[in-house]
């Protein structure tokens, strides 16, 4: 088969296989909602209350790695470090958005309590 055909399958199969991962997610979480309803439970009590960590987490490692290509960027300009510098950058300013997130997220825990 020949490299392009490939590619071109690739992204095709990866969204039907999503949209059939979805589908099943929903029929399986309807079938165990029904089986409780069945027994005599009340199905929303033991739905998952709203996480607001993964958003956070996402949204400040995404600006750490922002921050990070621009920060390659200038080195690679300024001092000519070509590949080094936007990797170094990228990773050096990605885990400081993880940890800033790691610390807003134990302090609203701290607020909490």
């Amino acid at each position: 088969m020949e490299v392009e055909i490939i590619g071109v399958f690739i992204p095709i199969v990866a969204t039907i296989g999503t949209f059939i991962m979805v589908i099943y997610l929903r029929k399986y979480a309807n079938e165990e909602r029904l089986a409780m309803i069945e027994k005599g439970m009340d199905p929303h009590v033991h739905t998952p209350k709203s996480n607001t960590s993964i958003p956070l987490r996402a949204s400040l490692l995404l600006i750490g790695a922002g921050l990070g290509i621009l920060m390659g960027y200038v080195l690679d300009s300024s001092f000519n470090m070509e590949e080094a510098g936007y990797f170094s950058m990228l990773f050096i300013f990605g885990g400081l958005g993880l940890g800033g997130s790691y610390i807003i997220e134990e302090n609203k825990l701290k607020a909490g309590k």
